[in-house]
């Protein structure tokens, strides 16, 4: 393909990162857990989002990252309080 192409390369040369299962529900993991788990779907998220076209899998990862986040805020409003 010519340089000036307008279609996005498909650069997927390097594996994803991996996520790991967690062992637990959101509700039962310990707050080192949830920034561990937090951090892999951050980065897995940013992988996906270099890809074109961004793979179907990324919107589940975000959707688990956003439960994550609001187990977090749950938390941090509770300390809050």
């Amino acid at each position: 393909m010519p340089a000036n192409a307008t279609e996005p390369e498909n650069v997927t040369a390097a594996p994803a990162p991996p996520v790991n299962t967690p062992k637990h529900p959101l509700s039962e993991m310990t707050t080192y857990e949830l920034r561990d788990y937090r951090r892999q779907l951050e980065n897995a998220i940013a992988f996906f989002d270099r890809q074109a076209p961004v793979p179907a899998v990324r919107d589940d990862l975000q959707a688990t990252l956003s439960a994550l986040l609001a187990e977090q805020e749950s938390r941090e409003r509770l300390t809050r309080a």
